[in-house]
Formats: C-alpha cells, structure tokens, sequence
C-alpha cells in the first residue's frame, strides 16, 4: 500500500475506514494529480485514541530527548526539500523559485528554532515559596489551511511536540500531499508511533469530528473567521482550549517622507506574494494625499511586472470568489488601474495582478479579506485618518508602517490594532509570535509565545 492510500496512525500507514477518496488538482492546469483517503468519523476516533497512548509516554521524555527528535525532524525535511517544493507547487500551484524559497524553507527554519527552543526552555520556576510546572496540554487537535500547507503544520506540530503534546492533524483538503511527505519526515526522525497522527478528510467531517472528539484537549486552528467562530463554539461547549489564526485585512501605512517608492514596491510584492493568498498580506496601501497619485501610478507599474510571475489560485471557487471582489469593487467606485475582473488565461485558476485606487473605508475590498491578489489603495489627509482606516475593521492580524524616522513609524505601529507590525521593510522572524487582534485570532504561534499555547501551569506550594 503506498503512503498515498491510507492515514498515518499510530505510527504506520492504515487502510482508511471508508473508501470516498479526495481528488488532489493542479490548480495551473486543472489536472488531477492525486487522491488521497477522505477520512470519516472512524478514522477520527482510531487516532486520537492512538495520540491518547502515546501521550503519557511523550510528556515523560525529557526535553532533551523531544529536542533531538525535532532536530532529526528539521534534518529530514531540508534533506527533502527539493520534494517539499515540487510536491507544494504540483498541488498548490505556487512557482517553483517560491516553493522552494518559502514554502520550503520557512517550515525547516521554524522546525529548528522549536528543536532549540525544546533543548532551553525552563520546563519548570521557583515562585516564592512554590514551584510552577509547565506540563503539556494533552492531545492536540491540528487543523491546517492550504495558503501555507507545511509552515502552517510545522507552526502546529514542533511547538506541540516540543511541549510534549501529542498529535492528530487533519490538513487541508485542496493540498494533502504534503502533509503526507510530513508524516513520512515525522516516521523517518524516530518520533515514537501515536505522538503524531494524520487524517485527511473533509472539514465538516473529519475537521468538525476532530475538533468536537472527548480525547482531543486542544484544537488548534488555522482559516478563515467564519469556520474558526464555529469551532470556537465547538471547543468552548467542552471547556476546550483553542488557538485560532484567522483572517486579516492589514494596512500597508506609507506616512509623509518615507521612501515612496520603496514603500510601494514592497507593498505590491507583499500582496503578490503567494499569489495574494497570505492572511497577513498587506492590501490596504494607505497614502498621504499629497503622494497619492504618485502612488497609484507606481502601484499600477509595479503590479504589471507580476503578470507572468505568480501562480493560480487554489482553486476554481477561489478564483471566482476574488473575482467576485474585484467586480465588487468596481461596482462600488473603485477605480481599475491594473489588472481586472477577467481569467488571464484559459486554462488554470489565475487572476490577473489588480489594482485597486480611489478605495474608499466603506467599500467591501477595504473590510473584507479578498484572499487574492488585489490591491487596495486608500487616502488620508492627516495620520489620525491614516490611524483610524488602519484600525477600522474586525480584523488585526498584521501591517506595516514606512516613515523617514524609524521612531515615527514606531509611534504610530504601537497604535495600531494588530498582532505584528513591519518597520520600514522588517524581516520574518520566525522566533517573533504572530497572531492577532480582534477577529484574527486567540493565542499566537511561533517562537517561545507559539509553545506556551501548547503548555498549562501547575503550582506546588512548599
């Protein structure tokens, strides 16, 4: 049987309970490249109760011991990284070069920094007359997105592995096959069977028996605000703890003197990216009025140059779902300057770069998550306009701020309502937590912050 045709439980792949199987699409060329089980109830159940076993006996290794294991984790996957990015691209439809550059590299990036944080991190403290333990949560339930189908499972796994968690991910059903190559990397490393499980299947079926099993302590939840609202409810009926990353709507705030330029091109890079399918893209430009038809035109310039350079989207709905916002948007005033509202190409899911200006705080593509890549560009006179768009939507997961003083942009970053803000261009650090504000989230992933998600306290009063 290969890989391919079971689940990955208890340490070994399984025959899947049912025979219903998902179909694996190349979202460039619209061509099936592989099926993998669509798990039911059953096969829920058999690996929660496997990471049940296994979970007395991971809590109980030594930190030292659960840190080797991550570090052999991180080896495998950069021995296979070629695979990694070729697998994301066939499913995912991102291009190779950004395969292999993130989609790729990031997970073995974060992988090692949980290796590290597992070896350092101070399991237990003296409090005044008590001693406080850092104990792991249990069995943790994993539901992982399509955007960033490896990072957003490593950003789940080593945090809980390190914390002496144990494991049952149900990835995404759009891009399963590496989170197959996962498991097999998990298997390879010596993590002991039943510490991680893998479930594909459907969100409303396996995800929702996932989330609502009596085994699962913890549900750890990556997507949209609409389905984490459900399984928030879901886990809070059984006193369960959640992490949720969900949706963004981040503002890119250029201020008076920054480099206007530079400002614009990341921004248009940082919505391109991944083919704008990033929860914390930034696609409010927000622009002094003075700057603002410079703005536009270099917006509108810059988008051009990535006609040919991103990937599809992930799917045919996506597609027409960003379309849709496009329509949307002219519909409601926006002015078109780049891009559009039609398929670029007959075959394949892509939507063409877009511009958006003349956007005003009221339209739709300015409050709600477009998933796609499409700018929005928005003026203000003053910086309390610049601060007030900034800050009003449900969301507040990232952003940026570029201004001529590095303490400017700060002043006005520390205002914001968000989870993580970009200084003039700052670089992912995968130690620094991410999460965010308002609807964006509860907790944070990533770094020493993403692992005490998966550990609770207890105190010994001496």
């Amino acid at each position: 049987m290969k890989a391919h045709d079971g689940m990955y439980i208890d340490g070994d792949w399984r025959p899947a309970a049912g025979r219903d199987v998902i179909e694996v699409v190349n979202p460039a060329d619209e061509q099936v490249i592989d099926h993998v089980p669509a798990g039911t109830a059953a096969d829920v159940d058999t690996a929660v109760r496997a990471a049940r076993a296994a979970l007395p006996g991971w809590a109980a290794t030594p930190p030292a011991e659960r840190a080797a294991r991550l570090a052999a984790l991180r080896d495998v996957l950069e021995a296979r990284k070629d695979e990694i990015a070729e697998t994301v691209t066939a499913e995912l439809g991102a291009p190779l070069k950004f395969s292999q550059a993130v989609h790729a590299a990031v997970p073995i990036a974060v992988a090692g920094s949980y290796a590290e944080l597992a070896a350092t991190h101070s399991f237990e403290e003296k409090v005044g007359n008590s001693t406080v333990y850092h104990e792991p949560v249990g069995v943790v339930g994993a539901i992982t997105p399509w955007n960033y189908p490896l990072h957003q499972i490593v950003a789940k796994a080593a945090p809980a592995l390190a914390a002496g968690c144990t494991v049952v991910l149900k990835p995404a059903e759009n891009t399963p096959l590496v989170a197959q190559l996962f498991a097999e990397a998990v298997h390879e490393a010596g993590v002991p069977a039943g510490v991680f499980n893998l479930v594909t299947g459907l969100g409303p079926i396996a995800g929702q028996t996932l989330a609502e099993h009596p085994g699962v302590d913890l549900v750890s939840f990556t997507g949209s605000t609409a389905v984490g609202r459900r399984l928030a409810a879901v886990a809070g009926a059984a006193i369960k703890k959640v992490a949720l990353e969900l949706g963004g709507k981040s503002a890119n705030v250029i201020l008076p003197g920054a480099d206007l330029a530079k400002a614009v091109n990341v921004g248009v890079a940082n919505v391109m990216s991944n083919s704008g399918q990033t929860c914390s893209a930034w696609t409010r430009m927000l622009v002094h009025q003075d700057s603002y038809d410079e703005a536009v035109e270099l917006a509108a310039a810059a988008a051009a140059k990535y006609g040919e350079r991103i990937g599809p989207v992930v799917s045919a709905a996506q597609q027409e779902r960003v379309l849709g916002y496009i329509r949307t948007g002219i519909a409601e005033g926006a002015r078109l300057v780049a891009g559009g509202p039609e398929a670029p190409r007959e075959r394949g899911w892509f939507v063409a770069p877009t511009v958006l200006a003349d956007v005003t705080e009221d339209m739709t593509v300015a409050q709600e998550e477009i998933f796609g890549p499409v700018l929005t560009i928005l003026k203000y006179e003053d910086e309390a306009e610049a601060l007030r768009i900034a800050n009003g939507t449900v969301y507040g997961l990232a952003g940026a701020v570029w201004a001529a003083q590095e303490s400017e942009a700060v002043a006005f970053a520390r205002r914001m309502d968000t989870g993580q803000v970009d200084i003039n261009g700052g670089r992912f650090n995968p130690l620094a937590p991410f999460g965010g504000y308002k609807q964006s989230g509860v907790g944070r992933e990533l770094g020493a912050h993403g692992l005490a998600e998966y550990l609770q306290t207890k105190s010994l009063q001496f």
